[in-house]
């Protein structure tokens, strides 16, 4: 990888980040769509906790952070952590497991439209 795609790759992250963790910080408090649409038609009270309610990251809060905002921005952070961890290593298990790319210096056939054998000039 360049340099320059390093940074802009670097760069882009850290936007995430701040953006994350920022923009967390400063998220309503107010309930979202389906749970204001459901307490409007009258059946929010038949809402159950799921499965994953007790997790580290429930409701969008790191637990055991006593400042909300705080708790808010830092889970923003985390959830944006491991979605690159989790891209990045899929994209290395699929690269690695369709083979190396052609390098922009490759005097193969990359990219190139096949020929039938019975076309080909001998």
């Amino acid at each position: 990888m360049s340099r320059r795609n390093r940074g802009f790759l670097v760069a882009g992250v850290l936007l995430a980040l701040l953006v994350a963790g920022v923009g967390s910080y400063y998220a309503s408090s107010s309930p979202d769509g389906l749970e204001w649409s459901a307490e409007e038609e009258g059946f929010g009270h038949t809402a159950e906790d799921s499965a994953a309610a007790d997790s580290p990251l429930a409701d969008y809060a790191v637990s055991g952070v006593d400042d909300s905002r705080l708790s808010g921005g830092l889970a923003g952070v985390v959830g944006v952590a491991v979605t690159l961890a989790l891209a990045g290593g899929l994209t290395l298990a699929l690269r690695r497991r369709s083979g190396a790319p052609a390098s922009a210096g490759d005097p193969g056939d990359a990219g190139a439209t096949p020929v039938p054998a019975a076309d080909r000039a001998c």
